[in-house]
């Protein structure tokens, strides 16, 4: 299984809406993307988080099927969208 996990800080304007459509944006790809065990954007609730509020966690049946996730129509709109709200990101790439 592959794991892909993006931590983010989101700035304050973040409103209802915002997080309705990034749901939206993560149930379209979790049903047009293939190889797709897992994909979830949640809150992160660890008193460590450094800022890192919410997170995109997602597991995949293969490194090949998290790549052509990656350059995907579903994704490319959810991070178009995303962009203007993100404050900065972390990312984890890999095999578990």
């Amino acid at each position: 299984m592959y794991m892909h996990i993006v931590m983010l800080e989101l700035s304050a304007s973040c409103d209802a809406r915002f997080f309705d459509s990034v749901n939206a944006y993560a149930q379209r790809i979790r049903h047009e993307c293939q190889g797709v065990r897992l994909y979830q954007f949640t809150a992160n609730e660890a008193s460590r988080a450094q800022g890192y509020t919410h997170a995109v966690i997602s597991a995949f049946d293969s490194a090949e099927l998290h790549d052509a996730y990656q350059i995907s129509q579903a994704h490319q709109a959810m991070k178009a969208y995303m962009a203007p709200f993100i404050e900065r990101l972390a990312v984890f790439d890999g095999m578990v």
